[in-house]
């Protein structure tokens, strides 16, 4: 059908009705009269040549033809929605929605947000944190950033950032420790990752203490109980950089080990919008210079540290 013919009021009221399974209701949301909606349905009908309702006790059945149509309009009024939506301040805006796992939303990504937005105010970047457990499609995400090998079924995983862990604690704590050896001496604190102090200790070539220490399933949460001085954390060093930089947390081994790094990923199903193809670029920028500097940072930190332990 040519689109200058297409029957709009017909359609949209076909669509409440339907949804809402009741002319009346229909009426109601439109702000119309039940004759209204009723004439507008019998002129769809006309026009297609088929019965799109079946008027029964319970109310409206869907006929084949109607059940047809129905997904294809309501996915159409609500992608027109969506985008009158972005218009609601006077300019034209568009949302990104993100999930973030906690460790890089506090220890990257939130301080820098506002360097783009003040570059794309066109782009409204909505963040959802999480502690790396996450459902696109289910909690209405366009991308997601989380810690990993990259392999997650039905996910196009693009690599951003390497995040090597070593042991930070604090600085009483640092003046304690020579060797890894020592470490056995302190509480180790744990994530959910149940290998990660086992190949830290391999790297570093010594032997694994029993492991006993609380468990946690936020890195933010235990570098804060490590720079409370309740123990020594396995942590992704490029994160907390700030924190070593102002001398919260010492680092007193420099033996890391990788067990993953962060991921932008996205449905393999879904086309790349503007919004999330502008901000993949701007990761990209942001990560490529700063992250050589943040580690830098990290690791000046570590050797003033080291060299500024109590006695």
């Amino acid at each position: 059908m040519d689109r200058s013919h297409l029957p709009l009021n017909a359609l949209r009221a076909f669509e409440v009705a339907a949804r809402q399974g009741s002319f009346t209701s229909a009426a109601i949301e439109l702000r119309v009269s039940q004759a209204a909606i009723s004439h507008q349905i019998l002129g769809l009908e006309d026009l297609l040549g088929v019965q799109l309702f079946l008027r029964t006790p319970r109310g409206l059945l869907l006929t084949d033809e109607a059940k047809a149509l129905f997904p294809i309009l309501t996915e159409s009024f609500d992608r027109i929605g969506q985008i009158l939506d972005r218009f609601g301040d006077g300019r034209y805006r568009e949302t990104l929605h993100l999930g973030v796992v906690n460790t890089f939303a506090v220890g990257w990504l939130l301080p820098r947000l506002g360097s783009f937005h003040a570059q794309h105010p066109g782009i409204e970047v909505r963040v959802a944190t999480n502690n790396n457990r996450v459902d696109l499609p289910k909690e209405g995400l366009d991308m997601a950033i989380r810690f990993g090998d990259g392999r997650w079924p039905g996910l196009d995983a693009q690599p951003l950032m390497d995040a090597p862990l070593s042991p930070l604690c604090a600085p009483d704590i640092a003046s304690d420790l020579t060797s890894p050896a020592d470490l056995a001496r302190h509480t180790l604190l744990r994530s959910y990752r149940a290998d990660e102090w086992a190949l830290w200790f391999r790297a570093a070539g010594g032997k694994t203490p029993v492991l006993d220490g609380p468990i946690f399933d936020s890195s933010v949460v235990m570098a804060d109980v490590a720079e409370m001085g309740q123990g020594i954390a396995l942590l992704p060093v490029p994160m907390f950089s700030a924190r070593l930089a102002a001398h919260r947390l010492f680092r007193p081994f420099a033996v890391e080990v990788a067990t993953g790094r962060y991921w932008l990923t996205m449905l393999s199903s879904r086309s790349e919008s503007p919004a999330m193809r502008i901000f993949r670029d701007w990761l990209r920028t942001e990560i490529a210079e700063p992250q050589h500097k943040a580690s830098a940072h990290g690791s000046t930190a570590w050797r003033q540290g080291s060299r500024s332990r109590p006695a």
